[in-house]
């Protein structure tokens, strides 16, 4: 299998991190990246380095306003006296219609959901880096493969069009599956992260010419608390084109696999062509986040089950953090995918 990885997605290392009222090491670790690229090689993936498509396909999904701030922030951060090491928010408006700021520390609230996304020096040219490498990933799709895997670092799920958090910056998946389209085809995202895709659905929530799924911990007492309830279908055009799936707490394999069957009929029924998953690792029983309870083997019976589908399958990563099996759920999924 073919995949995707720029070196410049090492150089995002965030330090800070808080939950629970308590400031913590970051989880996000580029530790991530090791692991998951020797995983991906024992699965049989060769890597390529992405060639830079340019801002254009960030800026189909991200706004203008955005980026820029994204670009600028960490410079104008550091000019500020007694400013902290990253750009973290202390005040966010209360909706996205108020004023929009003219200050550093205003526009960090603006853009920045939470404060699991610090951004530092080089955080913007490791999310451009791992957004360009979600672009060659989807080109290799549309040139004919399969399947592919994109080592994207940070990952993007719960990045909005205007909105960092969750360690997300700019929405990978969401980018691979928009370049899908302009390219005729009719993808389907299916997140599988154990925490809800929030910033693709965001994005595609008005929309219907992109089905957008996740399946993941029930949000009523998990991140990100207030999107990925059942209820929410989409709005407008999108009614009927967002299928959220939230499981128990401690749900294991046989109950994950059965829901994704209900994942497959909905994306069977939408037409799909090609499928981008958004490929989260933290399901497992043993990962940092202990949401769901998804064996290693039950990984393997993830892959396998979306091979069954027999659509052509972009894998992008989201999260999964560093714990023993880590690295072997990621060889589990792509192995049970392939041998399939």
């Amino acid at each position: 299998m073919k995949a995707i990885f720029d070196e410049r997605q090492w150089k995002h290392d965030p330090k800070h991190f808080m939950a629970n009222g308590a400031v913590l090491p970051n989880p996000e670790q580029p530790k991530r990246i090791e692991i998951l690229k020797s995983a991906a090689e024992a699965a049989g993936c060769v890597f390529d380095a992405p060639g830079d498509a340019g801002m254009g396909p960030i800026a189909a999904l991200h706004t203008a306003e955005y980026i820029a701030f994204l670009k600028n922030i960490y410079t104008r951060w550091r000019r500020m006296e007694g400013a902290g090491a990253e750009v973290v928010p202390n005040i966010h408006p209360a909706n996205r219609t108020d004023t929009y700021p003219k200050s550093a520390i205003g526009q960090a609230g603006y853009h920045q959901v939470d404060t699991s996304c610090p951004i530092m020096e080089h955080t913007f040219e490791a999310a451009y880096w791992s957004a360009q490498s979600a672009v060659a990933g989807a080109d290799l799709m549309d040139g004919g493969e399969r399947g592919a895997y994109v080592l994207s670092r940070p990952p993007g799920h719960h990045a909005y069009a205007d909105l960092a958090g969750g360690f997300c910056f700019f929405n990978n998946s969401g980018i691979a599956a928009e370049r899908l389209l302009r390219a005729g085809k009719r993808p389907v995202i299916l997140d599988v992260d154990v925490h809800h895709g929030n910033g693709t659905q965001g994005i595609f929530y008005r929309r219907s010419d992109v089905l957008t799924i996740s399946i993941h911990a029930d949000p009523a007492r998990f991140y990100p608390f207030f999107w990925g309830h059942a209820h929410e279908r989409g709005e407008g055009d999108g009614i009927g084109y967002n299928l959220n799936l939230p499981l128990e707490r401690g749900t294991g394999d046989d109950a994950y696999l059965k829901t994704l069957d209900t994942a497959f009929e909905r994306t069977t029924a939408f037409g799909a062509d090609i499928l981008v998953v958004a490929l989260g690792l933290d399901a497992h029983i043993d990962d940092p986040f202990k949401g769901l309870a998804v064996t290693t083997p039950g990984f393997a019976r993830i892959g396998a089950a979306i091979a069954g589908l027999g659509l052509p399958v972009l894998f992008v990563q989201e999260g999964g953090y560093v714990s023993d099996a880590l690295g072997d759920n990621l060889t589990h999924v792509l192995q049970g995918f392939s041998e399939a």
